[in-house]
Formats: structure tokens, C-alpha cells, sequence
């Protein structure tokens, strides 16, 4: 009896057949380059889309109030770079400076090698706006209207930066706040505020000013707020027309508002009400904006309850 060999090669494309089904499997069961999860995009305040593939790593803040915004929002480990002015929290105070408020250096910002750019756009100078874009690095443009855009900030900046849960928090935290303040003001008589932002040349804050949204909140009525410019020059005479009641006035200069003591009829006087906040508040519009608030809050309630006394 003769014996027969089986062929083996049915056995063979079979294991074949099934290594290349599996296989096949697999391919089908792995995403596609092309779907991976996008990188985080954000609208700016200019309203532009920014898209960035991953989130930033190396970031620079081209305005004081935008290196706190950027800490508060927990990138600040993510920041390489500054303007001069920029010293708060502390920490800022180490990164290298790439300019100031009169210029930025742009040679010594693109050798940063930044990935991400925080600029205040009217506090750009203009001629370097169009530079700053024509470096081809990505620019979130910010500006702060409204106080509650300080919340919207600190979220958008944790979005490009991949920390969003801490952006979040702090966020959530600071509208509380607000809205804290914005309740214990309703409803309270009126104050008329003239806030000195310089006393030569005299300037103060027009209505499109945060500053003048703050002044509002707090129950006051900013005596130039019909004025459409962000820093508008003023006369005294003007000042003393407009009689306010409360003067006011965030630097460390203590003799900024001795001036007025010359103007006896003006209500501000006569009722001792000449008073000067914390620069690294309000005006700033940072991390720290809501306490230079409840100073104005506080500042315009006192007037407030010695103006009841005096009548």
C-alpha cells in the first residue's frame, strides 16, 4: 500500500488568508491620520479664529496685564518672554524682556522662538502691528472692554495652552466675585467721579474706558463718561464745571491730587474726598482687577454716606 502526501499549501493560504483579514482588522479599527483631535482654537477680541496645532509651549505676554492673565490662567511656566513693567508675581520678574511700552524688539523676540504671542493691540504701537504678524508666529490680539472679558481671557489662554481646568477654575472664581460686587451696588444713589489718570497735561477716562464700566458698577457716574476716547485731555475748568463729588486717582504718587485743594467749591473738596487707589489694581486690568473695584466701591460709599450726613 502506497502512502499519499498531503499537500500542504491549502493550510498555508489558509494561516495567510487569515493574518492578512486580521490585519485588515486592525487597519480598519486605527483612526486615520487626517482625524486625529484637532489643536485648540480660541477667537481672539479682534474676533479673528486662532488655531494652533498643539497647545503652546513657549509663550510670550507683551503687556503686564497679559503676563498676569497668563499665570492666572496656569500657563505662566509656559511663558519665555516679557515687556519691561512686568514684574508681577514675582515670578514674571525672571523672564527675559523684549520691550516696553514704547517698542518691542522684535529680533530679540523672534530669537525667543515663541510658538504662541499675547499682545494688547492698542497698546501696540501701531507701526509694529503689521510686523508682529509678518513674523509668522501665531498672535492672540486682546482687548479688555468689559470686566467680565478679564474672565473670558484667562479661559482662552488656558485653551491655547492646554490648561484649561485651572483657567477654569480661577475664571469661575473671578465671576463670582463680580457678581458679589455688582449685587451689593444695585440700586445705591448716585456719585459723580472724576478719575485723574494724569495731572499734566489733565487726562482722565472716557466711556469706553474698563475703568468707566468699574466706576458704573460701583454705583457712580464717571463725570466725563460721554467722551469716546480710551484717555481723553481735560481742562480744569471743565473739572470744575462738572463739580464731582469724589476724585480719584491709582498711583503711588501721594502728592497726584493736592492739587484740587486749591478749588474749595468743588464737593470733592469740601467733603475731603480726594482719594488714591492701588496702582497694581484696577488700572492694570489683570489677576488683580477686582480688588482695585471694591477699593473703588469702598472709596465711592464713603462719599456716599458722607454726602447723607452732610445734607
Amino acid at each position: 500500500m502506497s502512502l499519499r502526501t498531503q499537500d500542504p499549501r491549502p493550510a498555508t493560504l489558509k494561516l495567510a488568508r487569515r493574518r492578512l483579514l486580521l490585519a485588515g482588522v486592525a487597519l480598519l479599527g486605527t483612526p486615520p491620520a487626517h482625524a486625529a483631535a484637532p489643536g485648540p482654537q480660541v477667537h481672539d477680541d479682534s474676533g479673528a479664529l486662532l488655531r494652533l496645532a498643539v497647545p503652546a509651549r513657549r509663550i510670550v505676554a507683551l503687556s503686564p496685564q497679559l503676563v498676569e492673565l497668563c499665570f492666572a490662567a496656569g500657563a505662566g511656566p509656559r511663558l519665555v518672554g516679557a515687556v519691561r513693567g512686568a514684574d508681577q508675581p514675582a515670578a514674571a520678574r525672571r523672564l527675559p524682556r523684549v520691550g516696553d511700552a514704547f517698542g518691542i524688539n522684535l529680533e530679540a523676540l523672534a530669537m525667543l522662538r515663541p510658538d504662541l504671542i499675547l499682545a494688547w493691540r492698542s497698546g501696540t504701537p501701531p507701526r509694529q502691528l503689521a510686523a508682529l504678524r509678518r513674523l509668522g508666529i501665531p498672535v492672540y490680539w486682546s482687548e479688555t472692554r468689559r470686566l467680565r472679558d478679564i474672565a473670558t481671557t484667562v479661559l482662552r489662554i488656558g485653551t491655547l495652552a492646554g490648561t484649561e481646568a485651572t483657567a477654569g477654575a480661577w475664571a469661575a472664581g473671578y465671576l463670582r466675585r463680580l457678581h458679589a460686587l455688582r449685587a451689593a451696588q444695585r440700586g445705591a444713589p448716585p456719585v459723580r467721579v472724576f478719575w485723574q489718570v494724569w495731572p499734566q497735561p489733565l487726562m482722565t477716562i472716557g466711556g469706553v474706558q474698563l475703568i468707566d464700566r468699574a466706576i458704573r458698577l460701583c454705583g457712580g457716574v464717571n463725570v466725563f463718561g460721554e467722551l469716546s476716547t480710551t484717555a481723553p485731555q481735560v481742562s480744569r475748568e471743565a473739572v470744575l464745571q462738572r463739580d464731582p463729588q469724589l476724585i480719584v486717582a491709582a498711583t503711588p504718587d501721594t502728592h497726584a491730587l493736592q492739587g484740587w485743594k486749591e478749588f474749595p467749591q468743588l464737593s470733592a473738596v469740601r467733603h475731603d474726598r480726594l482719594v488714591l487707589l492701588d496702582p497694581e489694581g484696577l488700572p492694570r486690568m489683570g489677576a488683580h482687577t477686582l480688588d482695585g473695584v471694591r477699593q473703588l466701591c469702598q472709596a465711592i460709599d464713603t462719599t456716599r454716606r458722607r454726602l447723607a450726613l452732610a445734607r
